[in-house]
């Protein structure tokens, strides 16, 4: 839950950033095609950012899943090995009984 609101607060920050920067881009007292032309690098900057944050992003998910993955199978194996060897205890625990009823 903390992790949420953090990473909320984090993405209303940079919102607000980029507003920001908006507003204050419009009312620079520069020409329109300079503001446009600002305009359109901080754009590019902003696409860049965010390309960066979701390559970022994407290659932690995969290597969250190739680790959760990786558990899984160790505890699967883990769990099969106590399953055979209840087994085999109840296989052994049978015949024992089963010669001692004979």
């Amino acid at each position: 839950m903390e992790r949420t609101r953090r990473g909320g607060t984090v993405l209303a920050f940079l919102i607000g950033g980029v507003v920001g920067a908006g507003i204050a881009l419009l009312y620079a007292p520069n020409s329109g095609a300079q503001t446009r032309k600002k305009m359109k690098d901080g754009l590019g900057d902003a696409t860049d950012w965010t390309r960066d944050k979701y390559d970022d992003a994407r290659h932690t998910v995969a290597d969250t899943t190739d680790k959760v993955r990786q558990i899984v199978d160790e505890k699967k194996e883990d769990l099969k090995a106590a399953v055979d060897a209840g087994k085999e205890a109840f296989l052994r625990g049978k015949e024992r009984l089963l010669r001692e009823i004979s």
